[in-house]
């Protein structure tokens, strides 16, 4: 379909954007250790101004190096030194016809003593976030006036290096927004007291940019529309704020909402609807004259065309769908919605910068490498020798697309009706929609790229021989761990029960592993019944991002299920399960009419020997196949062993 509004032009100030698609600041830590914009970095920003994105807004960019760092390998416009590499990435974004803003940045409060050397954190007042768990020490009077400076500098070596405006980032209880907030703002200085004095660091910020880099420079604010917290920012006082900035002569406002103490809002897991913050976008675009960029969750193009249509900002920002999809806006212009990847809200992009690593996506396998693993890398030598791939589930389909894109004749045998895999069981439980319409992608990319499927066919020897393939790729996934405990065969697996070929009996449940696959059976079937979770380790959720543990853990309380830790399951008896507490040993029988076993994966490589035989070095294993793990592994794998195939 067509999307009018979402690829007409805009304007911010005196600034032309070709469509009205942003692409909002996300951390990515893709910059050099000296803060500058390598190559690595200006590769992965020309690749979303490539896929469409009308105006980048980059990364949180450091404007102070002693209490100002946000993350490792962060941007940074502290002084002079960065102005001809991101003048570089200036001109790697300007080709594509895309504008670029530097977002200014302080976290306050909100970073970890470990990353500023040691030091104590800084802020407003001395208000501890209660996610960094470090009291910060409030600025003096004379250090706010010094910070003001430093986040004037940071927009003047923007300016120098030809960046087309600054965003403020006033949101998400960073250090201008503990300033601008109630809930972190308790001094009594001239900083302090009223509305006006809270908003008295921000204003000097703009007017300082304004007298330096000109009145027409334009400059985007980046504020809560409400922080979701007990005396914080509420939807009138957003829009009080709003209507104060543009007064300032900003030249336009990006709505966003929430502080880490708000747990979820500022950035959703896969339980929050699109659009669920529209208001908020929606109220301030009705209170002000000048643009309103929104962030509202968007996962479609025709949802964004909505956005834009009903009124409810004049650009929309689209965060981590590129970084799900580097061409989500080229695709939507040309009306391929079905090839899109489309972000599943996993949290995974952030449970992985969270561990000091750069960027990646679960479903996006170049994320983060674009510089050594895009597409224009690719060895393009197939030409036309045929490869089979077996499985089709999210492994086999994305070894297959890669190997397709390299000019193999790539040949898919799957031995269900449909292709998937566990995926399509990985999409029941409640919220996970979206890893249905992954498949569907998946399986339009690979008709797209030409491979040849073949569903209900199980790839033989003989099969695989008639196909005339020179290797083949196993990704035939995995099987549930099923440990000889005693009574054993009295439980059923999470996989079965999904798949509706083992029967939930009576009300007791009890659910062995609390992964995310125990986790997620038990929130689906907990409702109405009295299901528990128990699991050996003292946490719950293993690498699950904490805000989508947490939930699964509230759902399955709210219904009236327990989740168990410290408790390792010893017996299934024939009216329960016994289980011992891993710090006392003492020994306790859970009742339950169904015993569910949650209890991990091991790799399913059903006639590989034969094949092995066959194909010897050729035969290639991958996903679950190769080393069990989520979906994110899977695509790395199958990505990575195609890219680099060559026959032996």
């Amino acid at each position: 379909m067509g999307y009018t509004r979402l690829f007409e032009p805009g304007r911010i100030g005196r600034l032309e954007i070709r469509n009205r698609i942003v692409m909002t600041a996300m951390g990515c830590s893709l910059a050099e250790s000296t803060g500058e914009a390598g190559a690595r970095m200006i590769k992965y920003y020309a690749d979303r101004a490539r896929g469409g994105a009308g105006l980048i807004i980059t990364e949180i960019t450091r404007v102070d190096d002693e209490t100002g760092v946000g993350t490792p390998n962060q941007l940074s416009v502290t002084n002079t030194h960065m102005i001809a590499q991101l003048h570089r990435l200036v001109e790697a974004v300007h080709a594509y016809d895309t504008k670029l803003f530097v977002q200014l940045h302080h976290p306050g409060n909100q970073t970890p003593s470990r990353l500023i050397g040691g030091k104590q954190p800084v802020s407003a007042s001395d208000v501890t976030c209660r996610v960094i768990g470090e009291q910060p020490r409030p600025l003096t009077t004379e250090e706010v006036e010094a910070m003001v400076k430093k986040f004037v500098t940071g927009a003047v070596i923007a300016q120098k290096a030809g960046v087309d405006g600054v965003e403020i980032h006033a949101a998400h209880g960073y250090l201008v927004s503990q300033f601008l907030s109630p809930y972190t703002n308790k001094r009594e200085d001239k900083y302090g007291r009223s509305f006006e004095g809270r908003l008295r660091f921000i204003t000097e910020i703009i007017m300082g940019i304004k007298a330096y880099c000109g009145p027409n420079y334009p400059i985007s604010v980046r504020m809560n529309g409400n922080d979701y917290l007990p005396g914080g920012i509420d939807d009138e006082e957003g829009i009080k704020i709003a209507q104060y900035l543009e007064k300032l002569g900003i030249s336009c406002i990006n709505v966003s909402c929430g502080m880490y103490d708000s747990g979820s809002t500022i950035i959703e897991p896969s339980f929050y609807e699109e659009g669920w913050k529209r208001h908020l976008g929606a109220n301030i675009r009705k209170a002000v004259s000048i643009p309103v960029i929104a962030v509202d969750n968007i996962k479609h193009p025709a949802f964004a065309e909505q956005m834009l249509e009903e009124g409810n900002c004049d650009f929309v920002g689209i965060a981590r769908g590129f970084l799900a999809d580097a061409d989500w806006g080229v695709k939507a212009r040309q009306g391929k919605d079905r090839l899109l990847r489309k972000c599943l809200g996993c949290m995974e992009c952030f449970r992985i910068l969270n561990d000091g690593l750069p960027l990646g996506c679960t479903l996006n396998p170049v994320l983060g490498r674009e510089f050594e693993y895009g597409d224009e890398k690719l060895v393009r030598n197939g030409e036309g020798r045929t490869v089979a791939v077996i499985g089709g589930g999210p492994a086999g389909m994305q070894a297959a697309i890669t190997l397709a894109k390299r000019g193999f004749r790539t040949v898919l045998f799957e031995k269900e009706d449909k292709l998937g895999g566990t995926a399509n069981l990985a999409a029941i439980p409640p919220n996970k929609g979206m890893i249905s319409e992954f498949v569907e992608t998946m399986a339009a990319q690979m008709e797209e790229a030409g491979v040849e499927v073949k569903l209900g066919c199980e790839g033989t020897v003989d099969a695989v021989r008639t196909a005339g393939a020179e290797a083949v790729f196993l990704a035939t996934g995995g099987k549930p761990s099923v440990p000889a405990f005693p009574g054993i065969e009295r439980a059923v697996t999470a996989e079965d029960v999904l798949a509706g070929r083992a029967e939930i009996k009576g009300n007791d449940i009890v659910v062995v592993g609390g992964g995310v696959t125990g986790l997620e059976t038990a929130e689906t079937y907990a409702p109405g019944r009295n299901v528990k979770v128990v699991e050996m380790l003292d946490k719950v959720g293993g690498n699950l991002y904490p805000s989508i543990t947490m939930h699964l853990v509230t759902e399955i309380k709210k219904a009236g299920g327990d989740v168990l830790t410290g408790k390792a399951l010893v017996e299934v008896t024939e009216t329960g399960v016994k289980v011992k507490d891993t710090k006392t040993e003492e020994i306790t029988e859970l009742p339950a009419d169904t015993v569910i076993l949650a209890m991990g994966v091991r790799p399913s490589r059903p006639g590989a020997e034969e094949l092995a035989g066959e194909f010897g070095d050729n035969l290639i294993c991958v996903g679950d196949a190769s080393s069990t793990g989520q979906i994110y592994d899977a695509l790395h794998s199958a990505y990575d062993k195609a890219f680099v195939y060559s026959a032996r």
